[in-house]
């Protein structure tokens, strides 16, 4: 009866998600319709997140690499032979990419798979490492990708990035991928793999006791990770139309990292509430880096006072609410493991 009231639940919610998607495409300005469209991403990229550090008890700050990497495969790959063109004027496109034109979803696809990829070679020698070596690891990877990408001219045109985009990404394609990545997640918490993932986070002595195998399951884990963050930097440069590297440095990561700790490590729900409050809120506060006139008195701007404030008031909320936005009383603790 209780697992039958949790499914009317979450079709329910899924129901009203789509309901309000709907009208919000319907009624609402398209800055606001791009807000929401950011939110999606920033659920799929927290919850990928959340999957490595939250779940499994990995501290990767690797993040905005994995997306750079998905950023500049969509762009590559679905970008109109002229417009590449256009954008490889110093040094001509590698000649494998020059005439390759693929659809959205492919090109999504293998953003993931490619991302995935390189989290499974940079996990087998990298997860090795436990804790501050393996987020000081994981940060000099995501580094070094754009340094890369600033460098290799005839491949990502260097640090100039890409222009002309085909904005393929609407709020469709950023909340489905997000109700797909919701889905995955909990479908895999659920089952075995994700009790292993619990048990590798809780003890890793104790997991290794129990014939779990911790460098394979901390390489899936990471993997699965990656994958989402790569697809999430493809549905960023289908939405934004244009990319550089300088878009993916350090920053990027900790404003996943600060939803992924405000959402509550470990907790979906949570996570999904925290990207939407994040995301909503930082654009919410933009009026205070500009020039206020109150009557009596003008306010002159302070570029990143928005920034500053919002801080403040996600400090304030992680100090009341220390295990997440979700937080259940004493004895109630969320837990993927069934008794």
């Amino acid at each position: 009866m209780r697992e039958k009231n949790k499914r009317h639940v979450t079709l329910l919610i899924l129901a009203l998600t789509i309901l309000g998607l709907f009208l919000a495409n319907r009624f609402l300005d398209p800055y606001k319709v791009r807000v929401i469209n950011l939110s999606g991403i920033y659920v799929t990229l927290g919850l990928s997140m959340n999957l490595i550090n939250g779940m499994t008890g990995m501290f990767s700050l690797g993040h905005a690499g994995f997306m750079a990497v998905g950023a500049y495969t969509v762009g590559i790959l679905t970008m109109p032979i002229t417009m590449k063109e256009m954008n490889f004027f110093m040094q001509p496109i590698v000649p494998f990419l020059a005439n390759v034109e693929w659809g959205f979803l492919p090109a999504l696809i293998a953003a993931g798979l490619i991302s995935a990829l390189l989290g499974v070679l940079i996990g087998a020698p990298v997860l090795r490492l436990t804790d501050d070596y393996l987020a000081i690891a994981t940060l000099g990877f995501a580094e070094i990708i754009r340094v890369v990408f600033t460098n290799t001219q005839s491949l990502t045109n260097g640090a100039l990035g890409l222009k002309g985009i085909p904005n393929y990404t609407n709020t469709w394609w950023s909340w489905g991928v997000a109700l797909v990545t919701i889905w995955f997640i909990s479908y895999l918490m659920r089952g075995t793999y994700g009790k292993a993932f619990l048990a590798v986070r809780e003890d890793e002595v104790a997991a290794r006791a129990m014939g779990i195998n911790l460098f394979k399951h901390k390489v899936m884990s990471f993997a699965f990770g990656c994958f989402f963050a790569g697809v999430a930097g493809g549905l960023m440069a289908g939405l934004l139309g244009t990319i550089d590297p300088n878009m993916f440095r350090i920053t990027l990561t900790f404003n996943i990292l600060l939803i992924v700790v405000l959402g509550g490590l470990g907790k979906i729900g949570g996570t999904i509430i925290a990207a939407v409050i994040v995301t909503a809120g930082m654009e919410t506060l933009r009026f205070l880096d500009e020039s206020m006139d109150l009557g009596f008195v003008q306010i002159k701007g302070i570029p990143g006072m928005r920034m500053v404030v919002f801080s403040i008031i996600l400090i304030v909320a992680v100090i009341l609410r220390e295990k997440g936005l979700l937080r259940r009383p004493k004895g109630r603790e969320f837990t993927y493991v069934k008794n």
